[in-house]
């Protein structure tokens, strides 16, 4: 992937350097409750964000900071050269399908950070928040990614800011509120079924994506392609519960098989159909 030199989305706010102070707050029955229902309401556990807070007592408050040149601004530029890439491809698709498309902005942060989810963590990876409708990001993940997970490359990282636009695209189509509906009505085990199946089509919208940018001046190749499906095998959660606990447990899956998210992201890398990745046809 050729990416330098490309150009750069307006819509990354940079918070990386910030520090996080605290202030005085009442009611931190408030805070407990307010977490709760944005648990219930995004499906994502934000309980164990209680810790943050010393109750009836502060809340977490970020304050810039001046800072120079950090090791990790290659990595943000790169990531801020992706962005622009999704940004003209899903204008152009929701163009196609006569509707406007609304950009996400990106959060670059350190360690943690403020969101409408609640507290964003470094622990909790990046993620899409539909409350503000932005991307979160703390960019020592793509280091985890080289590291920890032993998949490298800079497509690597592409294909994890695109499945996370993936989800804003997601939620501007109305689909994941769609999901969020049926909670209620189904037993734990089925809603988290179909939470996997919400994840699997935002690998495959990540795959959409790298199809269109192959004709773009990123330049893709086959590489990028191998690189991509390295990532999506090496964060699968069978891998990952393997590797942590030694068993895996279907039941517990949050994003799907390895296998499954590397066979929906190459479905719309090699054929940039959207019609098959309908939600109804993920299983």
């Amino acid at each position: 992937m050729q990416w330098r030199g490309n150009k750069k989305s307006s819509r990354v706010e940079d918070r990386r350097g910030s520090s996080t102070g605290r202030r005085a707050a009442k009611g931190g029955g408030i805070i407990a409750i307010i977490l709760v229902l944005i648990s219930v309401f995004t499906g994502k556990d934000l309980t164990g964000l209680l810790s943050l807070f010393e109750p009836g007592t502060s809340v977490q408050t970020e304050q810039p900071v001046d800072r120079g040149p950090r090791p990790d601004d290659d990595l943000a530029e790169m990531v801020s050269v992706i962005l622009a890439s999704t940004e003209d491809v899903w204008t152009h698709l929701f163009q196609e399908q006569n509707s406007r498309y609304s950009a996400p902005n990106l959060v670059l942060f350190d360690e943690r950070t403020s969101s409408a989810c609640g507290m964003a963590s470094s622990a909790m990876g990046p993620f899409y928040c539909p409350g503000d409708e932005k991307v979160y990001i703390d960019l020592s993940f793509c280091n985890d990614l080289k590291t920890r997970f032993q998949a490298p490359g800079d497509f690597a990282v592409a294909y994890v800011v695109a499945h996370e636009v993936g989800h804003h695209v997601q939620n501007l189509m109305g689909i994941t509120d769609q999901v969020h509906q049926m909670r209620s009505r189904l037993s734990q085990k089925d809603y988290n079924a179909l939470s996997v199946k919400l994840e699997l089509q935002a690998d495959f919208l990540a795959g959409i994506w790298g199809y269109y940018a192959q004709d773009s001046r990123l330049q893709l190749n086959d590489e990028d392609l191998e690189e991509a499906l390295r990532a999506a095998n090496a964060i699968g959660d069978d891998r990952i519960q393997k590797q942590t606990q030694g068993y895996v447990v279907p039941d517990a899956f949050t994003h799907g098989t390895s296998q499954q998210r590397m066979h929906w992201f190459r479905k719309g890398f090699e054929s940039g159909d959207l019609s098959l990745g309908e939600f109804n046809a993920i299983n």
